[in-house]
């Protein structure tokens, strides 16, 4: 016992011995358990059974986890290969609408319901020249891929620009500015103005590819160019719908088409107006059409007053009696005092006799 416990238990009232000393020993208690070694062995059955559960629980598990993964393993490969579905079926399906459409639809802009709206449009329509004379004296295999590569490149043309490509009505083409996507009245008339112009020069590219190639007489297209409000928007059925334009003005733009001379482009005074400063025309005579009470003054397009263009040292004319398109940068060392001479000929062929 130590000191503190002599002291408690020497005053302690109820301590039946009241002179302990430092040192003493209070009590001593010894406790022996005996066990059989059969419970030990019981008791560690046990113990080894929980062990084995434990176990074939984790192997379970485990297993489980396996199945799992491969479950989503496989999900994931059909998703993959859903999704390659789905995106190669909606690049197919973007070549029969116009890109613009196909953005509007797959981004939630628009839904696919029977819905037009009037809005003011800038309508574009061109057709080739005696295109059945055309293909009467090309073979008809010839002939597609002719159209193919101009359809091609006149449609990459109006995507540059922003044109919404309605459809191709044989060798036709209509396009218009200002759905779905606007940039304004003027702003739309000047694109599809220059979209018109950029074509014409780069089907004068392609019948000199197409001419030195052995194709006598390649297209030559005719344009017309109107701005008036048309209805637009997804007309026909619930099973089959066309995203287009309807309205007098649309029929006005073909009606343009022509009137213009093979390579041209001629405008509506309407359309006139809203690219006046960006362009050089004059006008041709009144016209009238069915649909439409007024009298539609023409305008026959003479060139762009584009800064662009006079930088890129192509020069183009028309005029009655001229269509001039020289761009000297494709023009062949080989070539050049060819076309000298054949420009001064022109010219001295317009001097007084």
């Amino acid at each position: 016992m130590g000191p503190a416990c002599v002291s408690c238990h020497n005053s302690h009232p109820e301590s039946p011995k009241k002179d302990w000393k430092v040192g003493d020993v209070r009590g001593i208690q010894e406790v022996i358990i005996a066990q059989p070694i059969a419970a030990n062995i019981f008791s560690f059955k046990f113990l080894l059974a929980y062990f084995v559960i434990a176990a074939g629980s984790g192997l379970a598990f485990l297993a489980q986890q396996r199945r799992q993964a491969w479950r989503i393993k496989n999900m994931n490969k059909e998703l993959e290969s859903a999704n390659d579905f789905l995106a190669s079926l909606s690049m197919k399906i973007s070549r029969y609408i116009p890109p613009q459409v196909y953005k509007s639809i797959f981004s939630g802009q628009k839904d696919v319901t029977i819905h037009t709206e009037r809005k003011k449009l800038t309508i574009f329509f061109s057709d080739i020249q005696n295109f059945t004379a055309t293909a009467e004296r090309l073979q008809p295999e010839l002939l597609t891929q002719l159209l193919n590569e101009y359809f091609t490149e006149m449609s990459a043309i109006a995507h540059e620009y922003g044109g919404t490509i309605d459809k191709f009505i044989g060798d036709a083409m209509l396009i218009f500015f200002g759905d779905p996507e606007t940039r304004g009245d003027r702003a739309d008339a000047q694109a599809c103005l220059q979209m018109a112009w950029r074509m014409q020069h780069r089907l004068t590219e392609l019948n000199a590819k197409w001419r030195a190639s052995g194709i006598e007489q390649p297209f030559r297209s005719r344009m017309g160019i109107n701005s008036g409000y048309c209805n637009v928007g997804n007309f026909g059925s619930s099973d089959r719908m066309d995203y287009t334009i309807i309205g007098a003005e649309a029929n006005l733009a073909a009606r343009l088409q022509s009137i213009a001379e093979p390579g041209g482009i001629v405008l509506s005074y309407e359309t006139f107006a809203l690219v006046s400063d960006i362009v050089r025309a004059h006008a041709l005579p009144a016209i009238t059409m069915k649909g439409i009470s007024r009298e539609v003054i023409p305008y026959s397009v003479d060139a762009l007053n584009e800064a662009s263009a006079e930088k890129s040292g192509i020069i183009t004319e028309r005029a009655p009696g001229l269509e001039l398109y020289l761009d000297p940068a494709i023009v062949k060392s080989g070539d050049a005092a060819r076309v000298r001479s054949l420009l001064e000929s022109a010219l001295a062929s317009l001097r007084p006799a």
